[in-house]
């Protein structure tokens, strides 16, 4: 994954190749008999093949039909090998994946902090948690960890698959390293947070192979409805041979078996688990890493969506967007001040304030050091920057602070100025004033930039019934303003933890599965409550450690592809299952003639598909359902198509689909396949 465009396919040699080996290394019993629906058939499997080799050694006049229990015995075999197959090749694709994720592992050196200020190197597995190292420019990141001290640039594509690389700096939220990333520019001291193998590229690691799955509450349910009906059919076809030798008909034990094979729900018992495992594999392919199963079908379930506003909706900075002057003031003149006042502000905003002054009036850099400019950079307690040169003094900061600055150089302020304050205020924006001397020239507006597109995504939630509810710290009008801009249903604002994590338990209450998107610790408490947290990757530890989700590529509005990936994982094993039971219909009609017809001609009536003999009927149904296992693999992969419409609509649709068409295709399979078989001799 170390680029998200480069996909792997399905049907990739070297998938298969590995799938193919794994389907016989799972025919171990002990692995069979967490699926009791193919442990029933490897065992009705073992049983035929002893009676194969007896009939070889011993057969019997009249009774043994050689190639007849050789071809049963193989399919037999061949279904328990489709379904181990099936798994496998879900798994494969997870293990391609670990397998590009390790090459972003790299066994590098580390510059570890010892207490008497000294640094020794070390190897990247030796270093602790707790440890301090420190990383320059063109070094990996040896190991998970949160940065102390410093900023840098990042090269995480290693990890994300995003070329571009991100600023991490001490403190705040964006101070999380990881392990195998590079450090671009400048120099950070890091404090290690894991140990090895606790790493979060060795999680990942093991999270797409599907080591750490487990089977969900509605997975398991459905296994016990499966080995039920397993047993049910099994007692029936087991009190069926003496009912068959009364009739004078006795039953072999080839047909015994391929009539319980037929019965019991193979096809989504052989590929249940494939299910699963391709729904977390899709969230992958996504740059999404789920932590179980149980998170990816609560996401199918979701109701409600909170989502944190600062670098979730909105870039996470303001930024500049407009100059207002004041009355007798050019546009330009104020303009070209604020950006002489921003030069020595280091912060995002004054940069922002650059750039717009530089797109939109065309200022660039000059040249200020004939003039012996002085620059007043920006600091949290004046809370303004600005320069002197020429006898000029330009300042540019909080309305208060420029204010009590223009008073004190001999000036006052204006009503125009405080009415301009106030609209932005009211706006939802943050105002700066700029001032030369004692002069207002006119106020700068800041304002928080949602990203681009999110109305149109919160839009496809609202179809899929989803609501959107934005968490944020700002004023109620302030919140009101990015709501409205975002198109979200509702907001929370002057939220702290607390208020998050009861809005999140309110909606519980209601009977409602609850998703959250965070990426600062203060997110934490409220992602560990939600049903579904998904935590972005450029977030801090605590964040990602909380959530049952972590999205690599840090974008909230994920959420609509993990809830379409959710339903999908749920819509495919409902219709699988349609299917593989509807499948048994057809089934019937092909064995229970042929096994009785010959004591009872009456029930040649059955025989509807007009199947040429006992042998082939028999022969034809266990063949197709082998190769229905097959033929449904690529489905099972790549999930039913989600459409966004109502469970009804959704539930007759997929009963005309699947139910009706489970039972047609069967009676046309199971025809073609006894045509086939006598055309060629094998029957």
């Amino acid at each position: 994954m170390a680029e998200k465009s480069k996909q792997i396919s399905i049907w990739d040699a070297k998938i298969i190749k590995r799938a193919t080996i794994d389907a016989f290394i799972k025919l171990n019993p002990r692995t069979m008999l967490r699926n009791p629906v193919m442990f029933v058939v490897e065992v009705g499997s073992v049983l035929t093949t002893l009676e194969l080799v007896r009939g070889l050694i011993a057969p019997v006049a009249g009774v043994t039909n050689t190639l007849f229990e050789l071809q049963i015995t193989l399919w037999l075999w061949f279904t328990v090998l489709f379904a181990n197959f099936a798994e496998a090749m879900a798994e494969g694709r997870g293990k391609a994946q670990a397998d590009n994720l390790r090459k972003a592992r790299t066994e590098t050196t580390a510059r570890r902090l010892l207490p008497n200020g000294k640094t020794e190197m070390v190897n990247a597995p030796q270093l602790r948690k707790d440890d301090v190292v420190i990383v320059v420019a063109g070094e990996f990141i040896p190991g998970d960890g949160e940065i102390i001290e410093g900023v840098a640039s990042v090269d995480e594509s290693a990890i994300t698959g995003e070329s571009a690389p991100v600023i991490r700096e001490a403190g705040g939220d964006r101070s999380a390293v990881t392990g195998g990333t590079r450090v671009l520019s400048d120099q950070i001291k890091i404090r290690i947070t894991s140990n090895p193998g606790e790493t979060f590229l060795d999680r990942m690691i093991a999270l797409v192979e599907g080591a750490e799955r487990q089977k969900t509450p509605n997975e398991i349910a459905l296994a016990i409805l499966l080995a039920g009906l397993t047993i049910i059919f099994l007692l029936a076809v087991v009190t069926l041979q003496p009912f068959a030798i009364y009739s004078s008909a006795p039953q072999t034990i080839f047909v015994l078996v391929s009539l319980l094979v037929c019965l019991i729900p193979t096809t989504i018992g052989g590929l249940l688990s494939a299910i699963g495992i391709a729904g977390m594999d899709r969230l992958v392919q996504h740059n999404v890493l789920a932590m179980s199963g149980r998170a990816v079908e609560a996401a199918g379930d979701v109701n409600t969506l909170l989502l944190d506003k600062t670098g979730t909706i909105t870039l996470g900075n303001r930024q500049a967007t407009e100059f207002i002057p004041l009355n007798g003031i050019e546009e330009t003149e104020l303009a070209d001040a604020a950006q002489l006042s921003s030069f020595a502000d280091e912060t995002p905003e004054g940069r922002s304030i650059i750039v717009l002054a530089k797109a939109r009036y065309n200022l660039r850099g000059r040249e200020l050091a004939p003039h012996e400019a002085h620059f007043i950079p920006f600091t949290a307690q004046t809370r303004m920057s600005g320069v002197n040169y020429d006898g000029r003094e330009i300042r540019k900061g909080a309305v208060d602070a420029v204010e009590r600055y223009i008073v004190a150089s001999g000036g006052s302020t204006v009503p125009e100025l405080r009415g301009i304050v106030e609209r932005i205020a009211r706006e939802g924006g943050t105002p700066l004033v700029v001032a030369e001397g004692r002069r207002p020239l006119g106020v700068i507006y800041l304002k928080d930039i949602v990203k681009g597109g999110m109305r149109e995504r919160f839009n496809q939630l609202r179809q899929m019934g989803i609501k959107t509810v934005m968490i944020t710290g700002d004023n109620p009008l302030t919140a009101a303003t990015i709501a409205r801009e975002a198109g979200v249903d509702d907001f929370l604002a002057e939220a702290k933890p607390e208020d998050k994590m009861a809005l999140i338990k309110r909606e519980q209450a209601e009977g409602k599965l609850v998703a959250m998107t965070g990426d600062g610790t203060n997110d934490a408490p409220a992602l560990a409550q939600a049903d579904v947290g998904v935590a972005m990757n450029t977030g801090t530890q605590a964040a990602k450690e909380a959530g049952n989700m972590v999205d690599l590529d840090s974008n909230p509005t994920k959420l609509i592809e993990v809830v379409e990936i959710g339903k999908q994982l749920l819509m495919t094993r409902g219709s699988l299952t349609t299917f593989s039971i509807a499948n048994d219909v057809a089934k019937y009609f092909a064995i229970i003639p042929a096994m009785f017809a010959a004591a009872f001609p009456v029930l040649n009536a059955l025989n509807i598909m007009g199947l040429r003999t006992p042998q082939s009927a028999i022969l034809s149904a266990v063949i197709f359902n082998a190769l229905v296992i097959i033929a449904l693999i690529p489905l099972a992969l790549k999930g039913v198509k989600y459409r966004p419409m109502s469970a009804a609509s959704l539930l007759r649709r997929n009963l005309l689909l699947y139910g009706l068409g489970g039972i047609i295709v069967p009676f046309i399979g199971i025809k073609l396949i006894d045509v086939l078989i006598h055309t060629i001799g094998l029957a």
